[in-house]
This record gives structure tokens, C-alpha cells and sequence, in this order.
């Protein structure tokens, strides 16, 4: 024969099954199938044997049914193999009651063999340039010695040790060979894997495909990578995060040319997927907070032909209503927006009635590391009492209608392991705004807010998590200020102290809940993930919303969660009983959007 023409075994037989199952032949009826293996082999076994796998065809015939018990041997023997078990002992039982063949496979597999000796070598530039990273490889090679044997893991070892060695400065690494060589009589492995670095890589100039609605030197705006710099497959993500954190782009996917001769400036493709110029959208949904609500949006993100974006949203839920218009140029060549909005919010909670006007003028940027915004906002708000009453003299904030004119600073810090499921790490956010009287302004007043979240984790799936928040609006001394009431304070809720109604700690007066110059509420909560989507939590809140220091309320809530990682991020449902007041609550939030 000639030597390409030559068949594996394997191969024969698998043509021999399926010809003979092609065959018009006599039927037979179905059978049933039974093995008696360890658990793990007993399920491989019954996923993957012909003899199980065609157990419900009423179309064989006796031949096609005695050739898959002669093979059937043979084929447990490779299919154990893959679990480490190179040695075992099967015997093929027919037997029929009532009219009803019956298979019994009995699988004695053996001792399994285990990793006894585990060799990795990598050669190339690496080795002199980056000791540290092959070091780091050699040491965090997934297969110890004394593990048990699989091929599964085998293949995923290698795969994964290769991705790691391309995930940083070489990307173009090969495995230049591995064998696992298997000692029967000892019931051993013995693996080793070659690995070979090929040059560093440095990233050169974008080249952008996909671009047609919008301009395509707003990737190059965005862009964090500078030309010269090691690649490293962590800083392609990061410009991949870049543009689609952008209104333009649905999907940028992100590589670079892996040619070793291209290795010095290698450039770095970008093809992009644009979003319609035109969007609308909406939905409906509820929250335990400002129950059940309605919302539309609206985008064009090509006005004037010049990429400018206006985005409009209207949201009505029971307790709040939101309208907002904001006008954005692109990013410019600092990745800084420049923007101007119009807001109006009302919300009728714990005897208040809180209309704002907010019209702003914005630059920022926001970064997988930090988010910075300067802004100058001009606020019109006016206050009342549900009941049309009078507003009791002792509290801070005046009656009626108030404005300021407040120029701030916002900025976020995230130092995480994760963006959207962080599990060690923190993230801050700060605030500090200054609004002078006469400045379209009644009152001069300093804002300052700061919120903190740090992660610890706990074993391999547990985690503990810290929060905190601090808030203070600095005026004149005095029982009155001229302050719109939406810069001042008020606490209870999903954000701030669970296990009390939202909004509803501040200063109390004949049961109306109104605003506070200081904010002060902190949680600490323990993460259970019984599955890695889903898990269970406990937590304590406290804190205050008050006017003054010395007077002050604490009030506590304790209580229990549900948390899902979703496929849009984490969900959180939790059940908590509020100190201060003996109330029970639930907190949680569910939209679908159409």
C-alpha cells in the first residue's frame, strides 16, 4: 500500500462502525446499558461508548451490535487514558429478561497514575532578558509533581503557560515540544515542555479598519499606548476599554502583527464596530428605593456631521422624576470631553418636595485608573413641604427657592484587580466644589464628599468588603442657609444605611425628612460564592445624615443578600432590618429593557 494511503486502526474501525450502520439489515430492538466504573469513568464512559451512545437506535443489526462489543474494550482503554488510568481490566456482559438486552460493562481502571517528574524549559531572548518572567512561568507551571495524571489538564498546562509567556513581551512564543511519557508498571507520568520565546516585542503606530460614520482619529484620541513601549496584552485591553467606553464604538477587537521580523515597533490593528448614528431605547423596571419606574433615550452621535453627541433620557418612577440633555464633543487629543448639560429632577419623599434645575458645563476623561472632571454647574432649586405647612425655623435649609453657581472637582481612583468584579484592592471617589455669594449665588458655601470601597479577599471565593462615605457642606454659622437643597445630605436607602427607607434619615421634623449639611455612613459586608455566579451575604451599615455634630442620631442596619455576577455586572438583593426604627426592608433593583 502506499504510505499515504495508510489508515490508523482507529480510523478503520470507525469507517467498519459506520458502514455497517449504513448497512439495510435486520432490526434489532433497542437495549439498555450499564457500567460499573468509579463515578468520573462511569460518566466519561457512558457519554462517549458506541455501545452507550447508540443504545437507543432500533436500526442495528446483530453484526453492527457484535462489532461495537468486540470494540468496546479497546475503546474504555483509551477512554480511562485520559483520566490516568493506563491499565485496565474490562469485561463485556449480555444478558436479556423479559425480551430486553442488557450491557453490563465492568471497569476495574486500576491505579492511576500521577505526575511524577515535570520538566520545563524555555530558550530565546527570554532567558537573558526577562529571568524574571521565565522564572515566574517555570514556578507557576499548573502540574505539581504527585497530582494526579489527566490529559485534559496536560493540554490546558501547556495552552495556558504559552498564553502567559505570549501575554508579555513575546508575542510570538511557540512550544517547540512536549511529551508525557507514561510508565504503566509504575503508574507514572513524566512530562516535559519546550518553550521558545522568539524576540520582544515593542508596539508601533494603530492601524484602524472599520471606521465609516465617525472619524477615525477618535481611536487615536482615546488611545493610551505609546509608540515604543513593550507590548503586553493587559495594555491592548486597555485600549480595547478605551474605545468602547466611547457612544461610537459597539466592539474594537485589538492585536498586534506577530511576525517576528516585525518585532521591534510591531504595528497594532484596531478594527472597529461603529453603533447607528441614531439610537432609542427604553424600559421599565423597579427599585425598592423610588419604586416602579418608566424610561426613553435618545441619542444622535453625529451632530452637525462633526461627532458631537446630544443625548436626552427621561425617567418617571413613583417617588422621582429625571429629565436630562447633554451636548458632548469628541474626545480631544488628551481624551477630554468637553460638554454642556440640562438637568431637572424632582423627587417626593418623607414629606418633601424637591424640584432642581441643574445647567452645567463639563471637561473630563475617564481612564481604567482614574476619572477626572472639572466642572462649572449652575443650580436652581426650589423646596417644600408635601403638605403645603409651613417649614419649621430650626432646620438649615430656607424655604422656597435657592441658586448657586458652583465650581468643582471630581476625580476616581480605582486601584482593583478587576473593574467590574473587583476582589482585592479599593476605589475612592472625591468631590470638593465652591460656590461664592453674589455669583449667581445666595450663600458661599465649600462641598466636600468623599466615598471609599476596599476588597479583601478571603480564600479562593470569599471576600469582605469595606465601605464608607463622608459628606459636609461648609457654610456660615446660623440655623438658616440659602443652599440648594440637592448639594446638602439625607441618608437610608440601597446606597447608604440598609434596613430604612430611602432618603429617609436627615433632619426630622413632624415626621418631614429634610436635607443636612454632614454625611458620615460606613458598611463592612462578608461575600459567600457557593458557585462562581452566585452567592450569599451578610453586612452591617451605620451612620448619620445631621446638622450638628453634638445632636447627632447613629442609626444601624443589619441584615442579609443574594448577589449574582451578571452578564452586565453585579446584582444585589438583600433583606435588612433597620436598628433605630425595628423595621424589616428589602433592597433591590431588576429593569428589562426593550
Amino acid at each position: 500500500m502506499h504510505p499515504y494511503l495508510q489508515l490508523s486502526p482507529d480510523l478503520l474501525k470507525a469507517m467498519l462502525l459506520a458502514l455497517l450502520l449504513g448497512l439495510s439489515l435486520p432490526i434489532q430492538a433497542a437495549y439498555e446499558v450499564a457500567v460499573d466504573a468509579p463515578k468520573p469513568l462511569r460518566e466519561l464512559l457512558l457519554k462517549f461508548l458506541d455501545v452507550s451512545r447508540y443504545k437507543n437506535r432500533k436500526d442495528l443489526s446483530q453484526d453492527q451490535f457484535d462489532f461495537m462489543l468486540a470494540t468496546t474494550e479497546s475503546q474504555v482503554a483509551k477512554l480511562v487514558a485520559t483520566e490516568g488510568y493506563f491499565s485496565p481490566k474490562t469485561r463485556v456482559d449480555v444478558t436479556t429478561a423479559q425480551g430486553k438486552r442488557r450491557v453490563s460493562v465492568h471497569v476495574d481502571a486500576g491505579p492511576r497514575s500521577r505526575i511524577a517528574k515535570v520538566d520545563v524549559h524555555v530558550q530565546g531572548p527570554a532567558v537573558r532578558d526577562s529571568p524574571a518572567q521565565v522564572e515566574r512561568l517555570i514556578r507557576q507551571w499548573p502540574l505539581v509533581e504527585g497530582a494526579p495524571f489527566r490529559q485534559e489538564d496536560w493540554d490546558q498546562a501547556k495552552r495556558q503557560s504559552l498564553q502567559q509567556l505570549r501575554n508579555h513581551l513575546y508575542a510570538a512564543a511557540e512550544m517547540t515540544d512536549s511529551a508525557a511519557r507514561i510508565d504503566a508498571d509504575r503508574h507514572e507520568a513524566a512530562l516535559s515542555v519546550d518553550y521558545d520565546s522568539g524576540p520582544p516585542f515593542t508596539l508601533g503606530p494603530l492601524k484602524i479598519s472599520g471606521t465609516q460614520r465617525y472619524p477615525e482619529w477618535i481611536v487615536d484620541h482615546v488611545n493610551p499606548l505609546k509608540a515604543g513601549e513593550p507590548y503586553d496584552a493587559e495594555r491592548l485591553l486597555a485600549l480595547q476599554r478605551q474605545i468602547v467606553r466611547t457612544p461610537y464604538y459597539s466592539n474594537a477587537v485589538i492585536d498586534i502583527d506577530r511576525d517576528p521580523a516585525n518585532a521591534d515597533h510591531a504595528p497594532v490593528t484596531v478594527s472597529v464596530t461603529e453603533y447607528p448614528s441614531q439610537r432609542i431605547s427604553g424600559g421599565v423596571g423597579y427599585s425598592t428605593d423610588t419604586g416602579a419606574s418608566i424610561e426613553g433615550h435618545y441619542s444622535h452621535n453625529n451632530v452637525f456631521g462633526k461627532a458631537w453627541v446630544l443625548d436626552t433620557q427621561a425617567k418617571l418612577e413613583q417617588e422621582r422624576q429625571t429629565a436630562s440633555l447633554n451636548l458632548a464633543m469628541p474626545p480631544d487629543s488628551a481624551n477630554f470631553v468637553n460638554s454642556a448639560d440640562l438637568t431637572y429632577l424632582r423627587t417626593t419623599l418623607e414629606g418633601v418636595d424637591l424640584r432642581s434645575v441643574r445647567y452645567g458645563l463639563w471637561r473630563s476623561r475617564v481612564t481604567d485608573k482614574l476619572d477626572l472632571a472639572f466642572k462649572l454647574q449652575y443650580f436652581q432649586d426650589r423646596l417644600e413641604q408635601l403638605n403645603g405647612a409651613e417649614i419649621p425655623s430650626g432646620i438649615i435649609v430656607q424655604p422656597g427657592e435657592h441658586q448657586a453657581l458652583m465650581v468643582s472637582m471630581e476625580w476616581t481612583s480605582r486601584h482593583v484587580d478587576d473593574l467590574v468584579f473587583p476582589r482585592r484592592g479599593y476605589i475612592v471617589s472625591n468631590m470638593l466644589g465652591v460656590a461664592l455669594k453674589n455669583a449667581l449665588t445666595d450663600e458661599t458655601f465649600v462641598r466636600a464628599q468623599t466615598r471609599l470601597r476596599q476588597f479583601f479577599p478571603v480564600g479562593d471565593r470569599d471576600l469582605v468588603i469595606l465601605g464608607g462615605t463622608l459628606g459636609a457642606v461648609i457654610a456660615r454659622r446660623g440655623d438658616n442657609v440659602s443652599i440648594p437643597a440637592s448639594l446638602l445630605f439625607r441618608a437610608g436607602g440601597t446606597e447608604t444605611i440598609r434596613g430604612y427607607d430611602y432618603l429617609s434619615i436627615g433632619n426630622t421634623v413632624n415626621g418631614t425628612v429634610y436635607p443636612t449639611r454632614y454625611l458620615a455612613v460606613g458598611s463592612v459586608e462578608y461575600q459567600h460564592w457557593f458557585l462562581p455566579k452566585w452567592g450569599a451575604a451578610v453586612f452591617y451599615d451605620v451612620g448619620t445624615a445631621t446638622d450638628n455634630w453634638p445632636d447627632k442620631e447613629i442609626f444601624q442596619g443589619i441584615g442579609v443578600g443574594a448577589r449574582w455576577r451578571s452578564p452586565v455586572g453585579p446584582i444585589n438583593a438583600d433583606l435588612a432590618y433597620g436598628v433605630e426604627r425595628g423595621e424589616i426592608r428589602p433592597h433591590f433593583s431588576l429593569s428589562v429593557a426593550f
